[in-house]
């Protein structure tokens, strides 16, 4: 595990952006993609970051998970400067605090469900009955309790990312990053995993930042920020924040 130093008590914003700014080259040419943007996220919500393709998000995604490093400007995940970190301590916080989930699944072909969860358990240094229970109760929380023997070719899309959202969940993160989760599914599939991330937000205290131009996502979020060329154009809250602070019991 981490030194009890490694994260601080988190008193403020889940994850704190302070005038980022990104840029990529190629060969001659460059193109800046995030300049100077600031925003917070907070705990325990589903925050979605919406926008056309080519807007930055996924960048901006990629930044706030640790994935890469800012031009310029600063960013505090948990309390702890990331930037501030050499890659191995960057990689044992990913691995510690934070869960991923992608459009493409990144499943493993020869491995069964209950093995793609279990895997990253493995080496977070948790013992082999631990690891399995977090595995069989993640997969039961996601619908597929009857279907954690089989392997990737034998499930659905909408499976697949049931079995990546329950790899993510069984590590039990504090910080939840989803890269488009719903773009390569159906609209019934879609709405599942757009479900199944929001109530993980509330009932696990789990901060949820999503990336997504998929507009069903709306009005599930609790909070929805638009971009379009790397600017955050408008920040909303959304009545999902108040019916689930309604529904949740204190």
């Amino acid at each position: 595990m981490l030194p009890a130093t490694a994260v601080e008590q988190v008193s403020g914003p889940a994850l704190l952006a302070e005038g980022i700014s990104k840029a990529f080259v190629s060969g001659q040419q460059r193109t800046q993609v995030l300049d100077g943007l600031t925003l917070s996220i907070d705990a325990a919500e589903l925050t979605l970051i919406s926008g056309p393709s080519g807007c930055g998000k996924s960048t901006l995604l990629a930044i706030l998970s640790g994935l890469q490093k800012v031009d310029s400007g600063h960013v505090r995940a948990l309390g702890s400067e990331l930037g501030q970190l050499d890659l191995r301590a960057l990689e044992r916080f990913r691995l510690q605090h934070t869960g991923f989930v992608f459009q493409g699944f990144n499943l493993f072909p020869a491995l069964s469900a209950f093995e793609q969860v279990e895997l990253p358990l493995n080496y977070m240094g948790l013992s082999r009955d631990e690891a399995r229970r977090r595995a069989r109760v993640s997969l039961e929380e996601v619908g597929l309790s009857h279907r954690m023997r089989l392997r990737p070719s034998e499930l659905s899309g909408g499976e697949k990312q049931r079995v990546a959202i329950a790899r993510a969940l069984a590590k039990e993160p504090q910080l939840l990053f989803a890269d488009e989760p719903t773009s390569a599914l159906d609209a019934a599939n879609g709405q599942m995993i757009i479900d199944i991330l929001h109530r993980i937000a509330h009932t696990h205290g789990t901060t949820v930042l999503c990336v997504s131009h998929d507009p069903r996502l709306v009005v599930h979020a609790d909070r929805v920020l638009a971009m379009e060329d790397g600017r955050i154009l408008s920040d909303q809250r959304t009545h999902a924040a108040v019916t689930a602070s309604k529904e949740i019991p204190s």
